[in-house]
């Protein structure tokens, strides 16, 4: 009896998991969808700024879906592809934005970005 209790126990704590993870993985995808730039954002942020990406980068791949299909305005650069630009500004992690010769490493928000662009 103990041992199907226990079993029970543990299908119902893996049921719960799987559900909660399914369930933060829906939310995380939906907000995303909803926060996708307008073209005109798109294209003003892209406009005044460069995004430093490198190919098989988690990270650059996570800042380039929040701007969902205007990702095609933005300035972007792949340091995989040309390292020596890449070398030559001082780019030492990716995801990097330079916006107004100021370097911003790491995702930004598109909020933030808009802020630093100065879009109104």
């Amino acid at each position: 009896m103990k041992k199907i209790w226990n079993t029970a126990i543990t299908l119902l704590v893996m049921f719960a998991v799987i559900a909660i993870a399914f369930l933060i993985i829906n939310w995380k995808n939906s907000s995303i969808i909803k926060d996708i730039p307008s073209e005109e954002i798109a294209k003003w942020i892209g406009e005044h700024s460069v995004l430093y990406i490198q190919t098989g980068c988690i990270h650059c791949e996570e800042q380039e879906n929040l701007f969902g299909d205007n990702v095609k305005y933005l300035n972007i650069i792949d340091c995989l592809i040309d390292t020596q630009a890449c070398i030559d500004l001082g780019i030492e992690g990716t995801p990097t934005w330079i916006i107004n010769g100021q370097k911003y490493t790491g995702v930004q928000t598109i909020e933030k970005l808009k802020e630093l662009t100065g879009y109104n």
